[in-house]
């Protein structure tokens, strides 16, 4: 059975256990807390998460990971039929990562971990997230999915990652720079999915976990 290794604090973890769930897979969760040790590099090898295990063996890389099950698993596809609008959700996908979510990435240290992230720092990545959320906002339809009209692949991402970029964003600059987007009432929309409550669930029991660990 497919093994999903990494823990449920991780939002790309999420992103693809809920990918998983939507489409009906069954796998097992392995505890996997990142690292360098000589054990995680042999199966991931920078030490990140997500990884999997399969019965041909690892793969890491959150979107290669998704995209390898939705090669593996075509029953309940995330992706659009039509060529050009599954180029559209990946288009989406590609944007909140790299353009939105690894961008706020460089504050989360003074945002939730009691950090300090420099002006300068602070002031780049002010810019650049409010160009790229201008940019974001041509490209995502909330109608009612980021898509479109049908739950895509794309919604796995945004369900965990565009959260966290307002949260981040309204930590560090007293203005969430997603405001201008229907975010809040996006996400309670896919909070009632069972799938979403799963997820939320056992992210919130991890991030105790990891609180301790750090303590």
């Amino acid at each position: 059975m497919l093994k999903l290794c990494g823990f449920a604090g991780s939002n790309y973890y999420n992103k693809v256990k809920l990918a998983l769930m939507e489409k009906g897979v069954a796998f097992d969760e392995e505890l996997v807390w990142t690292d360098r040790s000589p054990e995680l590099l042999a199966r991931s090898p920078l030490g990140k998460v997500p990884f999997i295990e399969t019965a041909q063996g690892s793969l890491c890389e959150s979107q290669v990971i998704m995209e390898y099950i939705e090669s593996s698993y075509p029953d309940k596809p995330l992706l659009p039929a039509d060529p050009f609008a599954a180029g559209k959700v990946r288009e989406l996908i590609t944007f909140m990562e790299l353009h939105l979510e690894l961008v706020a990435r460089e504050l989360y240290a003074e945002a939730f971990f009691g950090g300090k992230v420099s002006d300068e720092i602070k002031t780049r990545t002010q810019k650049l997230l409010s160009r790229n959320a201008k940019a974001f906002a041509k490209l995502a339809k909330f109608s009612p999915y980021v898509a479109g009209g049908e739950f895509t692949m794309a919604d796995c991402a945004a369900l965990v990652h565009l959260p966290l970029v307002s949260m981040t964003s309204k930590a560090i600059y007293g203005e969430d720079v997603l405001s201008g987007l229907p975010v809040r009432e996006y996400t309670k929309m896919l909070g009632e999915r069972h799938t979403v409550q799963r997820v939320n669930a056992d992210r919130k029991a991890n991030q105790e976990l990891m609180m301790q660990r750090m303590k």
